[in-house]
């Protein structure tokens, strides 16, 4: 409807084209669905091309988020696992020294 194709609407609903299928039509699978204007097809088209894109840096992005997180929790797992042995060497110290005594 924002582009102006608002006769399509009706056959798109009629065929269940949801977001998801709707970036798998190529112009052979527009034509099939009635779309006979050459000049409709090459505007949805195009409008699916700048989703798709729009869609992989998206995707992307989060990928780059997740490597980030994933990232972090390592070195927060470090930084526990370096205080954990500390707390266990300083336990082990403080004990040997009482044994001496």
């Amino acid at each position: 409807m924002s582009l102006n194709l608002e006769q399509y609407v009706s056959e798109f609903s009629t065929q269940n084209i949801n977001g998801e299928h709707l970036l798998q039509l190529d112009g052979s699978k527009l034509k099939a669905l009635g779309m006979t204007s050459s000049q409709d097809r090459a505007i949805i088209k195009k409008k699916l091309k700048e989703m798709k894109a729009s869609l992989e840096k998206a995707r992307k992005a989060q990928e780059k988020m997740e490597k980030q997180r994933e990232k972090l929790r390592k070195k927060e797992q470090e930084q526990l696992q370096r205080k954990s042995k500390k707390t266990d060497k300083s336990s082990s110290d403080a004990t040997e020294g009482t044994n001496e005594q």
